[in-house]
């Protein structure tokens, strides 16, 4: 007799990671799109706007007169110069062409990271609230993950003093800013004290620098100004406006090299060889030019909701310094606290307003229940249109 198999899991325990709560959400924003034609998405980290133009033209020039086959593992070499001096010339760095890694968006640079620089079981320290993917990524590979809660007193930041107080040095610590979801900005010399406590303790910094280029006023600091092994990813998602393209890149110590040249070929075989030559022109001047009149854009977009949120009643929010992310706290919007709930709040806004926003606990599983995320890459007709919805459903409308 065969064994009844019909209520067993095939699937691997690694794969029993939890969801990304917004991605349900933009699926209902989608559907209340196409019924009712008015949905405002606030819930996605995205620019609203296609690549620049000097990006459109070589991807047209190169679909035209390329082959377009495999290149090197870890990117085309023009592409990897291209960066570096960028990177140089930013940061006053001394990176080299070497040193840089093309990786298939950012998310993919971060799996064959983790599989290059961690074991099964290593430890790694995350600041609570942070991005979903590093945590259900790092679970999937067996890593130890161990959060720290950062509150409004570090600016939702970790410091060198969280790490001090940890009962034993862990193999990596990974630091984001601008932070996403709450968009601060880890201070200069915070930043170079966590590079001098890891060179200290043989222990790896990973500095997510994705949102560089997006800032209001406050400047960011890269790690690789401090310590040249420190590893720092980047992207041409965010500022660049190129989500869709998939092309990521980390600037790593020499002794990563080959291990991720090797994992690399093994993972992708290459990056998308239309995206890497097209990501080369979005370092030019005329790029950077289209690129920070968005920059202008989300700082105005920012300022319409830093002014009408708490006036509608989200007057708790994480100090927005770059990115394009609005943290905001709805717990005084509940008579009762237990009954706080950020997923089922974002389901009731949308439905009766049109109005998606990611539920918190997609970035904080001890606190993000009273949290919710809105992104300001949008339009600021849209900021605008928001706040005035999301001030009729907590019944404190700007029109009255």
């Amino acid at each position: 007799m065969q064994p009844n198999n019909q209520h067993r899991d095939p699937s691997s325990s690694r794969s029993h990671v939890a969801p990304f709560h917004v991605m349900d959400v933009l699926a209902a924003a989608q559907q209340r799109q196409r019924t009712h034609g008015d949905a405002l998405l606030l819930c996605v980290g995205q620019p609203a706007t296609a690549a620049p133009a000097p990006v459109l033209r070589r991807a047209r020039a190169d679909l035209d007169n390329q082959v377009l086959g495999y290149t090197a593992a870890v990117g085309k070499p023009e592409l990897r110069a291209t960066i570096a001096a960028w990177h140089r010339d930013t940061y006053g760095t001394s990176t080299a062409a070497e040193d840089v890694v093309i990786t298939t968006g950012s998310s993919g640079g971060f799996v064959a990271l983790f599989l290059a620089a961690l074991d099964a079981g290593d430890d790694i320290v995350l600041a609570r609230p942070g991005y979903p993917a590093y945590r259900n990524t790092l679970q999937a590979l067996g890593a130890n993950i161990i959060e720290i809660d950062c509150g409004v007193e570090s600016r939702f930041q970790l410091t060198v003093e969280h790490l001090q107080t940890l009962p034993r040095v862990p193999k990596a610590v990974i630091v984001t800013s601008p932070d996403n979801p709450t968009g601060t900005i880890i201070d200069a010399e915070e930043l170079r004290a966590i590079a001098d406590w890891c060179a200290d303790h043989d222990c790896l910094l990973i500095s997510d620098e994705i949102y560089h280029g997006i800032t209001y006023g406050r400047q960011c600091a890269s790690a690789r100004e401090f310590s040249d092994q420190a590893v720092v990813v980047g992207s041409v998602s965010k500022y660049f406006s190129m989500t869709g393209w998939r092309i990521g890149w980390l600037i790593v110590p020499e002794w990563l090299r080959a291990p991720l040249d090797r994992l690399e070929a093994n993972l992708t075989v290459c990056p998308p060889a239309i995206s890497q030559a097209a990501a080369v022109e979005a370092f030019s001047a005329e790029s950077l030019a289209e690129l920070n009149s968005h920059v202008d854009r989300y700082a105005r977009n920012r300022d319409v909701l830093l002014e009408g949120l708490p006036a509608v009643g989200l007057d708790n929010i994480a100090p927005p310094d770059g990115g394009f992310y609005i943290y905001a706290n709805i717990a005084g919007l509940y008579d009762d606290p237990t009954a706080v709930d950020s997923m089922t709040w974002a389901r009731e806004l949308l439905a009766a307003t049109g109005v998606a926003v990611a539920p918190g606990i997609d970035f904080d599983t001890a606190h993000g229940h009273e949290w919710v995320r809105l992104c300001f890459a949008g339009q600021t007709s849209e900021m605008e249109e928001a706040v005035r919805r999301i001030g009729a459903f907590t019944g404190r409308s700007l029109d009255r």
